[in-house]
């Protein structure tokens, strides 16, 4: 078993991500998925997601939770920085509590205060979790701001456009996967 802590986000994040995850093994459990706590439609997308998937693998198991939204749309940066923190500050125990083997995230706002609580608690030696960032299929010439962040606390930093390789070197380009 893999522990694998999942970020989903509104809209087309939940699924991307989802299609992401149909193509794991039953190796990825638990699945413990994280989104916004204004978040009203990915919860029903996962259930979703997960009901499907245990009719395949019978020891499917997963687990939702919800923390502060870190920015909204059009939000102030001045103020996000407020609330990023904010949520942090619940990510820091979710995170030590889940204690993922892997995080797999694709780019909502509230993947930057898991990510970054899990490379704090792995600064400390607490647990070293492998942070996987996927970019948006509909990031072509430029990052999203939360891969303009994690692309330099991420394991994995993968890109779906060669430009985005070219112009971020770190990243692996896999072609389309979404």
């Amino acid at each position: 078993p893999f522990s694998l802590l999942v970020v989903a986000g509104s809209g087309g994040h939940t699924t991307e991500i989802l299609r992401l995850l149909s193509c794991l093994s039953e190796s990825y459990s638990p699945r413990h998925y994280v989104l916004a706590d204004s978040d009203k439609m990915s919860e029903a997308k996962i259930r979703s997601f997960e009901q499907k998937r245990a009719e395949t693998f019978s020891e499917s198991q997963f687990s939702l939770d919800r923390i502060p939204r870190s920015r909204e749309v059009r939000q102030s940066w001045i103020s996000s920085v407020l609330t990023t923190l904010h949520s942090i500050l619940y990510s820091l125990p979710l995170t030590y509590k889940r204690k993922p083997d892997l995080i797999l995230c694709n780019g909502p706002g509230t993947c930057v205060p898991v990510c970054l609580s899990a490379f704090l608690l792995g600064l400390l030696r607490i647990k070293r979790t492998i942070i996987v960032y996927v970019e948006s299929i509909c990031r072509v010439e430029t990052l999203s701001l939360s891969g303009k962040i994690l692309y330099y606390f991420s394991d994995y930093f993968i890109v779906q456009w060669p430009d985005l390789k070219k112009k971020y070197p770190k990243s692996v380009y896999l072609g389309r996967i979404v």
